[in-house]
């Protein structure tokens, strides 16, 4: 007896300690419940902000794709590689573009300030040769009408030569030192005249081919010019791409006069008053009506050409003139109607009061 009741105090104290530890492991476990708890619901929350991660993720091997797609046999060496390899290496190629392009720009802008020179050039010869033919041509009308002289007009060749060149003097004396032979006066004015023909046929051939050549010049100018236009947009795109991979974390791009001046390009190409002007423009063109349209397109089409104002001017005054013309026909046709009522009956009262009398009438 003694000895069970050892043990059934032993096995009470042993209970109440076994209690005591399941107690302490329960409120451990509820604890550590709690606190899982808690973590599942802020990875569900997380889960639920992050629902999109496979769109994401598609949208950016979509990008992935069409930004480092293959080329020249290199997909599964690109589809290996990282994308912050794949970033410096396409920061890299857009960077030897930029400068090749950069390169070529400059070549083109000296070979543009060349061909301006030059164009200067001929424009200021063109205009000399053209001075220098009209100075020709009024010295060869000079040299013709003093050849001329007559009884009438000796005091105007007087005048005439007080007011011409000394070369032309000495030749007009020469000929008229002459006098006692006209057939060797009438040669040297031939001479004279041929050579004075050539000399303005070379400088009217010089004239042309200057003129030939301003033209190619004014074509080559304008070649240059779009291609610099080209040029410049290029550097514009290419300097988007450049700030889209400097917006990446790891890499800082450095700046330079160039890339200044083409990033105040491209913030005003994203100017927001310049886009909601548009936007405006084309709201307040759908909302107006299809007749409306049309007006605005044709009033478009006829202002922004030179031969569709003239066409439309001409049209409009040939419009007046015809109305104009139709209502004096149809004013002048019923005038002509109601003086000739009135004259027939004029004729007809005169008829009676002439050969009718008044009781016959009545009668």
């Amino acid at each position: 007896m003694l000895q069970l009741v050892e043990d059934v105090q032993r096995l009470q104290a042993s209970l109440s300690a076994l209690r005591e530890n399941t107690h302490t492991q329960i409120s451990q476990l509820q604890q550590q419940l709690t606190m899982k708890t808690t973590a599942l619901t802020q990875l569900e929350e997380k889960l639920q902000a992050q629902a999109d991660y496979e769109e994401v993720k598609k949208e950016f091997s979509i990008l992935k794709s069409m930004e480092f797609g293959p080329r020249d046999g290199s997909a599964v060496q690109d589809s290996s590689k990282p994308l912050e390899v794949l970033l410096l290496e396409k920061n890299r190629s857009l960077q030897s573009e930029n400068a090749s392009l950069r390169i070529a720009n400059t070549e083109l802008s000296g070979r543009y300030a060349c061909l301006q020179m030059e164009f200067s050039t001929a424009v200021q010869t063109t205009s000399d040769q053209k001075e220098l033919i009209l100075k020709l041509e009024q010295d060869l009308s000079t040299i013709q009408t003093m050849s001329r002289p007559d009884a009438e007009g000796a005091d105007t060749s007087a005048v005439m030569r007080e007011c011409v060149p000394d070369p032309i003097k000495e030749a007009t004396a020469l000929f008229s030192g002459m006098s006692g032979s006209p057939q060797a006066d009438q040669g040297q004015m031939d001479s004279l005249l041929s050579i004075i023909s050539s000399q303005r046929e070379r400088f009217r051939s010089r004239n042309q081919e200057l003129e030939v050549a301003n033209s190619s010049l004014q074509q080559t100018l304008q070649a240059l010019q779009s291609e610099l236009d080209s040029l410049r947009a290029d550097n514009i795109k290419l300097y988007e791409k450049i700030k889209f991979l400097q917006s990446y974390p790891t890499r800082a791009g450095d700046s330079d006069d160039t890339v200044m001046r083409y990033s105040s390009q491209y913030e005003e190409r994203l100017d927001p008053f310049s886009s909601f002007s548009k936007k405006e423009r084309q709201r307040r063109y759908q909302s107006l009506s299809p007749w409306d349209k049309a007006t605005l397109s044709l009033g478009r089409v006829i202002l922004s050409n030179k031969t569709a104002r003239t066409i439309a001017f001409f049209y409009t005054l040939m419009l007046h003139c015809l109305v104009f013309l139709v209502l004096y026909k149809a004013a002048w046709s019923e005038s002509i109607g109601r003086d000739c009522a009135a004259f027939c009956a004029k004729k007809y009262s005169d008829h009676l009061h002439r050969f009718h009398e008044d009781g016959d009438l009545w009668q």
